[in-house]
């Protein structure tokens, strides 16, 4: 892919992240999430590609969806493959909460593990600690290799686990390994992203969240150099069932960063609330400012982008 279509398809995280800011802080998660995938979708049909959709929301939500499946955009050509998340954090905007996210993931086709939707075990950081983390090792044991590649203290180390009863097995290990935690909410994908931001006082993100946010996560880090590992965590025979219909035969097995994002990827996310790396959208009389990041591997180039949008003269998409 020479054409690097993460500068095009921010305008599509751009626009799902406007249509779910109007609604932070309302209390309805399932409305947030409408707004930014009928967004998302309907800036898709102005993008100049083929996009299959490989990794989206539609396995798990009943809510509002781009399901895994769908074709987006308005052209024959290139054909990629597209994670999406329009919406990385639904319960972060209803109560107005920090780091909620509209991203897109793009990859040549088969480039994306087509992840079910079910829990991943995950462990992620940034490029000084690419190399040394072992999801099979311990926690205790993954923090001192870590804390020796950042030739920090561990008591100087800080580690990013969703706020889940789930972790507090992981909670208590990380205490009494001596580190610092950061307790989030929601919105892991900016969780990992942060352990590879300079200045983001982020350096690992533990635990178990969602399986297609792992990949999102993942194509993210190998834009800017950091690590991920992830093992699918199945919560019945069911979800093995349908996991093995889409080509995952090891239940158990340790996907690494190359498996997960295996051709060059590019990233794009646009601020939906204001966070650790990405402000959120800022409304004024007749427009709104947005900050976006757009990432590529090939190239390892990050881009800040901040947006200044008139409502008066904003297309339609349709």
């Amino acid at each position: 892919m020479d054409r690097n279509l993460a500068l095009e398809v921010v305008r599509v995280t751009e626009a799902a992240a406007l249509a779910a800011a109007r609604l932070m802080g309302r209390g309805d998660n399932v409305a947030a999430d409408q707004a930014a995938v009928t967004a998302m979708r309907k800036a898709f049909n102005a993008v100049n590609f083929r996009g299959r959709v490989v990794i989206g929301e539609g396995e798990r939500d009943e809510a509002p969806m781009l399901y895994i499946g769908e074709e987006v955009g308005a052209s024959d050509s290139p054909a990629v493959d597209i994670a999406v998340d329009p919406l990385e954090g639904t319960t972060i905007v209803a109560t107005g909460g920090n780091n909620a996210l509209a991203v897109i993931a793009i990859a040549e086709e088969g480039g994306f593990l087509h992840a079910p939707d079910t829990y991943m075990q995950k462990i992620a950081v940034g490029p000084k600690a690419a190399g040394v983390i072992d999801i099979t090792a311990t926690p205790t044991e993954n923090l001192r290799s870590i804390a020796k590649a950042l030739k920090v203290y561990m008591e100087d180390l800080c580690v990013v686990i969703l706020d889940r009863p789930r972790h507090q097995e992981l909670i208590r290990e990380c205490r009494a390994a001596g580190v610092r935690i950061k307790l989030i909410g929601d919105g892991d994908v900016a969780g990992a992203i942060a352990t590879a931001k300079d200045g983001s006082g982020v350096d690992v993100l533990m635990g178990v969240g969602g399986a297609p946010e792992g990949v999102l996560a993942a194509a993210a880090l190998k834009c800017m150099g950091g690590d991920f590992h992830g093992i699918l965590k199945f919560r019945n025979p069911e979800e093995i069932a349908r996991a093995k219909t889409m080509g995952i035969d090891d239940p158990g097995r340790v996907y690494r960063l190359e498996d997960l994002a295996k051709s060059d990827v590019m990233f794009a996310a646009t601020g939906v609330t204001f966070g650790d790396f990405l402000r959120g959208v800022r409304f004024f009389s007749g427009g709104a400012h947005t900050q976006s990041i757009v990432m590529r591997s090939k190239s390892r180039t990050t881009r800040l982008i901040d947006t200044t949008h008139y409502f008066e003269f904003k297309p339609k998409y349709d």
